[in-house]
């Protein structure tokens, strides 16, 4: 079965595990901030906090926003349900705005009307995230703009989008929003194993996401309470949790930097050749708004409804290991139970009904990269 998604490890990647695992430090050591650095640095933003997941990194930028009981954030319903727990996590409540038809991104449209209603209704939200779907930005502008408007934060769920472009300049930068967030997953672009960063151009909430990931404990003798106890001092100044990176993910993290160009190229490469592939076939393939340039984490086609399922089906049979990217988060069961109902949110309703995402990633080999192309023609061909 050819994976869907998968990571790319050279020997360069190996030799950087190996010389952290003959070091002195295997965790808390220099690899974690010479890796937030470089990203921070290649992202043009000021700085990255690094941690073991992207859902740790979603849960630290909420609570570095005072997110909490009676406050509300938004996000979209075609995402992993990270994007909407991170809320849940600080005892605030979620709710969710449709998606663009095109770009499979929050709708623009559909988030100005809401938040109209809301603030008419007092209701606005604390925090909106906007999810960069597939690899795609969302239209960061715009929720910018909204953002001023109406007094929210914004939280970039960029898991799919390291590497990515909007308006020319890296996903990351933090231009219109006030943190971003990587996921370093073995199947998104670059990987750690497992991890994360937060990226931010706001000191003091690098600051509070910092202490936050490492227990809330600080020994930095300028914030002690009482700075001449003793050098083996140290204080906890807020409730934190082990969120920590470890300096073998971190190595491993700066290795793959170095070729994230590279990888990126790779994957708008396949991207193109399937787009140029599968031209006239009865699907749709995906859509780019012009002012982004995809990181491509994933591509997705859509067919219709009623063939949907023969279809995956069929790709399966030929030894494609298709996916699906997302189940809707309101149609899961937990969120049914409070109270969501799936129809809310016709436009991501029907990209579920239709969805398919294909194999890519940069070592799919050229024998396999020929299997998928054949077989989506045969089994769409067919149906």
């Amino acid at each position: 079965m050819i994976q869907y998604g998968r990571q790319s490890i050279d020997a360069a990647d190996i030799e950087a595990v190996v010389e952290v695992l003959k070091s002195d430090f295997l965790t808390q050591g220099p690899r974690v901030p010479r890796f937030e650095q470089a990203l921070s640095s290649y992202c043009g933003a000021v700085q990255g906090v690094a941690v073991c997941n992207a859902t740790a990194a979603l849960h630290l930028a909420c609570r570095a926003l005072d997110l909490g009981p009676g406050d509300m954030l938004w996000t979209s319903p075609i995402t992993f349900v990270a994007s909407a727990n991170c809320a849940l996590y600080c005892g605030a409540t979620v709710d969710f705005v449709d998606i663009d038809p095109r770009t499979y991104n929050i709708s623009i449209d559909r988030l100005a009307e809401k938040l109209e209603k809301a603030e008419r209704e007092r209701r606005l939200p604390k925090i909106v995230v906007p999810v960069h779907f597939a690899g795609q930005s969302a239209d960061m502008r715009s929720i910018g703009e909204l953002a001023r408007r109406y007094g929210f934060k914004v939280i970039e769920d960029a898991s799919h989008a390291v590497g990515a472009h909007y308006d020319h300049r890296p996903v990351g930068d933090c231009r219109y929003s006030d943190i971003a967030i990587f996921s370093f997953h073995p199947v998104k672009i670059i990987t750690t194993g497992e991890g994360g960063m937060a990226m931010t151009n706001d000191p003091d909430l690098a600051k509070r996401m910092a202490l936050l990931r490492s227990h809330g404990i600080t020994r930095d003798a300028a914030e002690l309470d009482s700075a001449h106890e003793g050098a083996w001092y140290y204080e906890q100044h807020a409730l934190g949790f082990n969120y920590r990176m470890t300096d073998i993910q971190a190595a491993l993290g700066y290795s793959q930097l170095q070729r994230l160009d590279y990888l990126v190229e790779c994957r708008r490469k396949l991207a193109a050749r399937y787009d140029r592939e599968f031209e006239g076939l009865r699907l749709t393939r995906p859509w780019q708004h012009p002012e982004t340039n995809s990181s491509w984490h994933l591509y997705v086609i859509r067919v219709e409804a009623a063939v949907h399922a023969s279809v995956y089906e069929g790709l399966r049979q030929a030894g494609i290991g298709v996916n699906l990217h997302y189940v809707p988060v309101p149609r899961q069961p937990y969120y049914r139970a409070l109270g969501f109902d799936p129809a809310d949110w016709p436009e991501a309703a029907r990209y579920y009904a239709e969805a398919i995402t294909l194999p890519l990633y940069p070592d799919l080999s050229e024998e396999d990269r020929d299997h998928v192309v054949v077989a989506v023609k045969d089994v769409v061909g067919c149906v």
